[in-house]
């Protein structure tokens, strides 16, 4: 009875994963140097492999920790605010790309300005038609986003676990299907990755989103697995509810590009 739990709080348990993880980024990392010196990638790789499974098996203690009754709901609004802290790391990793866009588009400077008689993109740089395909790939991740909502609905409104199976079946679906635009639109570009600011930035901006594009349809999909094996309540949701956060974000970051990068920057 001493050590009987009469907080609201969970005490973890010592565990190996942040080590494991920290270990497994160092090497990825290690690797990713020895890889652009021509050194293989199969540091890289392992690397890779060992943060991948941390996460799968740290995550997967955190959901039976879940299931075992542990996140009261003291702590599951400390898990929702720190998921909102990492949401606000994202936005100001996207935000240090758009100052670099504005920034070269602006006020060139330096011997490897852009541009070129006050031309932006550089001349030679054929851009994107931002009402074609672009334009079909918001309107897939604005469609998807609102699968998500729906889901979101489904559940804590109206406890209806069939709905929120088809809203998420709907968002990956959409979402993977911008994936493969998106390949589709790289595969067509007029223009590479180096050789000009213009293309390193766009590269870098719309290649990290789609990143985060597949992030995202990744955790909706353990969101689908989970549902199938029973794991959310309208009460108990906040693995599902930080995945449609993320999806949401990775909308407004994608309403933003396709704005200032493909309209305003084309």
């Amino acid at each position: 009875m001493a050590h009987e739990k009469n907080h609201d709080y969970h005490i973890l348990t010592p565990s190996i994963w942040p080590f494991v993880g920290a270990l497994a980024a160092f090497v990825m990392l290690f690797g990713a140097t020895l890889w652009m010196h021509d050194h293989g990638p199969y540091a890289f790789h392992i690397g890779f492999a060992g943060v991948l499974y941390t996460m799968f098996a740290w995550w997967s203690e955190v959901v039976a920790e879940s299931n075992a009754g542990d996140h009261t709901p003291v702590v599951r609004i400390g898990l929702r605010y720190g998921f909102i802290m990492f949401i606000m790391s994202e936005v100001m990793f996207f935000a240090a790309w758009f100052w670099s866009f504005f920034k070269h588009a602006m006020y060139p400077m330096g011997p490897m300005s852009p541009i070129q008689d006050g031309v932006w993109p550089p001349a030679g740089i054929e851009t994107f038609d931002p009402f074609h395909l672009p334009l079909i790939n918001t309107l897939i991740l604005l469609c998807s986003g609102a699968a998500a909502t729906w889901a979101h609905h489904a559940l804590v409104h109206e406890n209806n676990r069939e709905d929120m199976k088809k809203g998420l079946i709907l968002a990956i679906a959409l979402g993977a299907l911008f994936t493969v635009f998106q390949v589709y639109e790289y595969s067509h570009a007029a223009f590479g990755f180096a050789g000009n600011i213009y293309g390193a930035n766009f590269y870098m901006a719309t290649g990290f989103h789609g990143f985060h594009v597949v992030i995202g349809t990744i955790f909706l999909g353990v969101c689908l697995l989970r549902v199938y094996r029973g794991h959310f309540t309208p009460e108990k949701h906040v693995g599902f509810e930080a995945a449609a956060w993320y999806w949401h974000f990775v909308d407004v970051v994608w309403l933003f590009l396709f704005f200032a990068v493909y309209i305003w920057g084309g």
